[in-house]
């Protein structure tokens, strides 16, 4: 062999040797761990049941939209109308006839076909006299539903309504199958990319990847809901790694902890939830407008923002996000004005204020914002008797009930300022005007001119006073670095699992 060549040999043989010798005194190659397809999110509220077209309570579709229950459309992340349980669909010129183009080789999880016929059933089910549905006002408009074949639907409407494909996304419009329905709210069925394993009462709600799923696939294999009500344990368990992911994270004292830790990420952005002094306008002395009005300039929205939610939120004057299109802008409406609620007060003839009670629910910002607006109203002469309660108690009296004075809840609904033309809706409001700008709304398709609309809507309840409007709730959400996928803002309230991910 020639010298040139010998020493070419002997340089690769010398140099895998060392690559060798190398390789072995930095340890074993070892291979890369596969990414986790378990994931375990914490929910402050334990959902009363898990049928979302029976209830009204935000955490049943924090379990179950889309991980579930998919309805026909549906609502993703960055708040669009996309396809759901329908791939597709046509609408006809004059807005009264939407026909729906359903997926092939759909199946409900105990592996009944899913099909035009439970989409019937769905939709009769929901508008029907004994309908329990939260949402029943969402499928008022419709005339009739037929279906001319298995993957058809066709839904036929009595008026316009500009918002009918929006709220057939909601879960309250969730695709259910006769067979199953009555059991739902315990053991649901439903067609989503995920189905119920088991529920274990005040801990968990354990869901698995769905393996007859027609759709694509989530990373996922496993998604556990852990229900963890005491902000104390909510940042332990998040610290010993006991949860991954947060949403809806409100001991908002202890975000920055968790910022300045690179185990976690942090995102806050926005929610539907418009947050209001609710107030029942059929009760003296809230029938007074005056009286309303003076509570309104007795809360300083600023002091709200900052001590119940440390900065995060954005104050409103009426019900209506501030990130929407459509939105006015009316806090400067009633301006922190103690001395102009009083003489308010003695106008309506309580110059010496008046005595009440106020009824608040769990969350942790209604029980911080009641404390703070009692103090804020005792200034002016309203004397207010806190009274906490649970959800089931203050669902049945103040909710359905319409048993109270004052109450506060965060409204997580999206685009529903349509609330209050309900003439049963637990404000006793009503105003003829506000529901002649409702009635044009409804018969209007174009975005500039339904946005007009809106802003007169939301001049009027200003106006009127009818609930103290505070703010919007953010949407904090605390997880740990490696999870990808959740959703930053929240459209709509749920927990949507089906894209995340760990890196």
């Amino acid at each position: 062999m020639p010298n040139r060549q010998r020493r070419a040999a002997l340089a690769v043989t010398m140099g895998a040797v060392l690559g060798l010798a190398g390789a072995l005194a930095a340890g074993p190659v070892l291979a890369q761990a596969a990414p986790r397809t378990d994931l375990v999110v914490g929910m402050r509220l334990e959902p009363p049941h898990l049928d979302p077209t029976a209830g009204a309570a935000a955490a049943i579709d924090e379990v179950t939209y889309a991980n579930l229950f998919e309805p026909l459309t549906r609502i993703d992340a960055e708040g669009k109308v996309v396809p759901g349980f329908a791939e597709k669909w046509e609408v006809s010129a004059d807005g009264l006839t939407y026909t729906f183009h359903l997926r092939k080789g759909a199946k409900f999880h105990d592996g009944s076909d899913a099909d035009s016929a439970d989409v019937k059933f769905s939709l009769d089910r929901a508008r029907g006299a004994e309908s329990v549905n939260a949402q029943k006002g969402y499928f008022a408009a419709i005339a009739g539903v037929e279906a001319p074949d298995a993957r058809t639907v066709v839904v036929t409407l009595s008026r316009p309504d500009g918002l009918f494909l929006f709220h057939m996304a909601s879960g309250d419009a969730a695709i259910v199958a006769p067979e199953s329905a009555g059991a739902n709210k315990q053991t649901p069925v439903g067609t989503g990319p995920f189905k119920f394993e088991r529920w274990v009462a005040g801990d968990r709600v354990v869901l698995v990847r769905n393996p007859d799923y027609d759709g694509p696939k989530p990373a996922l294999e496993r998604v556990t809901f852990r229900f963890i009500n005491d902000p104390a344990a909510q940042v332990a368990a998040l610290k010993a790694g006991d949860i991954d992911s947060f949403p809806q994270f409100d001991t908002y004292e202890a975000l920055p902890q968790f910022r300045d830790d690179g185990a976690f990420t942090v995102m806050v952005g926005t929610t539907e939830g418009e947050t209001i002094l609710g107030t029942n306008n059929a009760r003296k002395p809230f029938d007074d407008v005056r009286v309303r009005r003076a509570m309104a300039h007795a809360i300083d929205r600023k002091t709200l923002i900052d001590g119940v939610l440390f900065g995060n939120g954005a104050a409103i004057g009426s019900h209506f996000p501030p990130h929407r299109a459509g939105y006015v802008d009316l806090t400067g409406l009633y301006p922190y004005d103690p001395d102009k609620a009083k003489a308010l007060l003695a106008e309506a003839g309580l110059p010496d204020g008046f005595a009440t009670t106020l009824r608040l629910p769990p969350p942790i910002y209604a029980r911080r914002s009641g404390e703070l607006i009692a103090a804020m109203l005792a200034e002016v002469g309203i004397r207010v008797t806190v009274e906490p309660m649970e959800w089931a108690p203050w669902l049945e009296k103040v909710f359905k009930g319409k048993d109270y004075d004052l109450t506060l809840i965060a409204h997580t609904e999206p685009l529903d300022i349509d609330i209050y033309g309900r003439p049963d809706y637990y404000f006793n409001y009503q105003s003829e005007r506000f529901n002649a700008v409702g009635a044009e709304l409804d018969r209007t398709q174009d975005p500039a001119k339904r946005n007009a609309l809106y802003g007169e809507q939301q001049r009027i309840l200003a106006e009127d006073a009818v609930n103290g409007f505070l703010f919007m709730l953010p949407s904090a959400t605390v997880q740990k670095s490696a999870v990808q996928g959740m959703w930053v803002n929240r459209p709509i309230q749920a927990n949507d699992v089906t894209g995340v991910r760990w890196k």
